[in-house]
């Protein structure tokens, strides 16, 4: 036999049980990201919703009301289903409104935790166009 068959022959690479935690990692982190990224998409209707609200003819003169019902009508189109009305509060501010969302959103993710984000979105209604 050659002289070369009795050297060792040195491997590189990735072990089985490597791979098996680097999948196990990258799983965990696609899982949270997937209960995580709707919450998200869902804020950010909210905030597309404040905007397009602000920019409605004669939203600094209308009720409260009325806003509550635009800026809610707004959202279900987006598919929001964790705003509530309750969440919402409207309040006076020079030449209009000041209106502000608050809301938490909660997902179960393994046994008992729970992914929880809080939600603040804010927007000043004193623009829009003369009303109708």
């Amino acid at each position: 036999m050659g002289k070369g068959s009795n050297m060792k022959r040195n491997q590189s690479g990735i072990t089985l049980l490597g791979f098996i935690l680097i999948l196990g990692v990258a799983g965990l982190f696609i899982y949270v990201g997937m209960k995580v990224i709707p919450m998200y998409s869902e804020f950010y209707s909210v905030k597309k919703s404040l905007d397009g609200l602000a920019l409605e003819p004669g939203i600094s003169n209308a009720t409260p009301d009325r806003i509550k019902s635009l800026f809610f009508r707004r959202l279900y189109v987006n598919y929001s289903d964790n705003v509530k009305p309750e969440n919402v509060k409207i309040e006076r501010a020079d030449g209009g409104w000041h209106m502000t969302v608050s809301y938490e959103v909660r997902r179960p993710m393994i046994s008992n935790l729970d992914v929880v984000g809080n939600f603040v979105a804010e927007k000043d209604l004193t623009h829009g166009g003369p009303a109708d």
